[in-house]
């Protein structure tokens, strides 16, 4: 009995230790946790927005078709003084002030758009007059350079005045079974012939031409775009045409500089020098063609009249 009771006793103080143990080890662990506390990991969501690139377009500085003005009036007065071919300092940025915009642009080797921008309004202030091509030419004469696209008027030994062309544009082109390449023939030539209006020719019209090479003349045109479109003629703007015609009597010299040495387009064809009857301005010619049908003994047909519209091609 008394060694159960022993027993008993050492059952108890090892469950007494076991739960001090227990107790020691779990108040260890507590204070543990609250010493080492739990790490924790944020994460951070990063937006980016990307905004569109933002396109500033700088306003215009300078004179353009279309303005008016004492600017205007004033950038006039100021290709005069230079030679260029302007109609009359009117403030009025019209196609004649324009050409000599161009005109400009075409001698110091700038963009040829017939724009004053702020380039050629600099080099305007600060011009310089050229050099003439053929200074043993002749009191008056007349210099084609086709590489500028400009023509040059000596007027008793002095330039006179510069006025913006279009020659040849050196493509390939036929008439019937005869074909020719677009070109301006350079050499020295005299005035030949004249036509004193439109004048319908194979390849268009042409206003108030001057022959001086076979076919090819000097001519008003309504077209004359800043770089070589025409079959071989030299092309004038509208506002230039009169007063280079009365300025250019037969026998003037014309001096054609840069362009290639050979024959014109078909040949040296001596041109019509007859005018169109119908003098109205344009690219197209109406002609009026009157058809008499067949008439019997019985029946009498009046005559019909049919109107016919004929494109011809681009003038030369």
């Amino acid at each position: 009995m008394r060694v159960r009771a022993r027993h008993r006793r050492a059952s108890v103080v090892l469950l007494t230790v076991a739960f001090v143990a227990t107790a020691c080890g779990a108040d260890a662990a507590t204070k543990d946790a609250r010493r080492k506390p739990t790490r924790r990991t944020t994460t951070t969501s990063t937006t980016t927005t990307t905004l569109p690139p933002t396109t500033t377009t700088a306003p215009f500085v300078g004179l353009r078709p279309g303005d008016s003005g004492p600017a205007v009036a004033t950038l006039q007065g100021q290709l005069a003084a230079l030679h260029y071919d302007v109609p009359a300092a009117d403030g009025n940025y019209g196609d004649g002030t324009m050409q000599a915009v161009m005109a400009f642009q075409k001698v110091h080797g700038l963009g040829r758009d017939g724009v004053a921008g702020p380039q050629t309004l600099a080099r305007i202030a600060a011009p310089s007059t050229p050099a003439p091509l053929v200074p043993a030419g002749g009191a008056t004469r007349v210099e084609v350079d086709v590489a500028r696209q400009v023509l040059f008027f000596y007027k008793g030994g002095s330039l006179f005045r510069i006025v913006a062309v279009s020659t040849g544009n050196g493509a390939r082109y036929c008439v019937g079974s005869r074909c020719a390449s677009a070109v301006t023939p350079g050499g020295s030539f005299k005035v030949r012939g004249k036509v004193n209006g439109w004048q319908t020719a194979t390849l268009g019209r042409l206003y108030k031409p001057s022959y001086f090479n076979g076919n090819v003349a000097i001519h008003g045109s309504l077209s004359v775009p800043g770089g070589p479109a025409s079959h071989g003629c030299v092309r004038v703007p509208m506002s230039s045409a009169d007063w280079i015609y009365t300025s250019l009597p037969i026998g003037i010299a014309i001096y054609v500089l840069n362009g290639p040495h050979i024959p014109p387009p078909f040949g040296p064809e001596t041109p019509s020098l007859t005018p169109d009857q119908n003098q109205t301005p344009g690219d197209t010619a109406t002609s009026t063609t009157t058809t008499v049908p067949p008439t019997s003994t019985t029946t009498t047909v009046p005559p019909t009249s049919t109107t016919t519209t004929t494109t011809v091609a681009p003038v030369l």
